[in-house]
């Protein structure tokens, strides 16, 4: 007697998502876009502040002098931003950073409005769709919803103050250094950074990761 062979279903392939469920619950499990994503700020961070200059050059107290004139200001301010384009930058995160440090709630609305942007829309796949209370979201209905809590949060709250501020200090903070910071002669012979250095590698990554997402904001609308 022949012993019948066992039936076997095809297993079907499962699109790629954000969330899994694991003894009863949901847990987030990340997708390779966001892994990629993460991946790209780190390696281009990195490669970015491997491109600072040394701090005791940026503070060197026998180079500080008051500049002659509006123009020499305005001709150190250029010099020493090229070639101290990524310490301006470090210079002028550290201090946006702070003036969100300092109001946590700020703070809190941001991140989430980033992850809301993130987990809903960039790295959500096209084929998993929005299921809240019962109702199956479009995917114009969540960029509505996104773009309205983005406007809300950013003019209606804190945070576009706080931002705002944040930048315009570190501005000044930057354009005083370098209005006293004398340039040497030096300068002249290393070339600038390549790629801008780290908001312009940050935005590169995230423009890069995003065109890798399973769906991108183009094809969704």
């Amino acid at each position: 007697m022949a012993t019948p062979t066992p039936t076997v279903t095809p297993r079907q392939s499962t699109p790629t998502a954000a969330v899994a469920s694991s003894g009863g619950g949901t847990v987030f499990v990340p997708t390779p876009a966001f892994r990629n994503f993460v991946n790209q700020i780190t390696d281009n961070v990195r490669n970015g502040l491997s491109h600072r200059r040394p701090w005791p050059e940026l503070v060197a107290r026998s180079a500080i002098s008051k500049p002659d004139s509006f123009s020499d200001a305005t001709l150190r301010i250029r010099k020493n931003y090229a070639y101290f384009r990524t310490n301006y930058h470090i210079l002028a995160a550290a201090v946006i950073g702070i003036s969100l440090l300092s109001n946590p709630f700020t703070l809190f609305l941001l991140a989430g409005l980033l992850a809301g942007w993130l987990f809903l829309y960039v790295f959500r796949p096209a084929d998993q769709p929005l299921v809240l209370f019962g109702r199956q979201f479009s995917d114009i209905e969540i960029l509505a919803g996104l773009v309205v809590s983005t406007l809300f949060v950013v003019f209606l709250t804190s945070v576009g103050s706080v931002l705002v501020s944040g930048l315009f200090v570190s501005v000044a903070v930057v354009c005083v250094h370098a209005a006293f910071r004398v340039p040497e002669d030096f300068y002249f012979d290393e070339q600038a950074p390549a790629g801008g250095g780290i908001i312009s590698m940050l935005t590169g990554s995230a423009a890069t990761a995003a065109a890798a997402a399973p769906s991108s904001a183009a094809t969704r609308v």
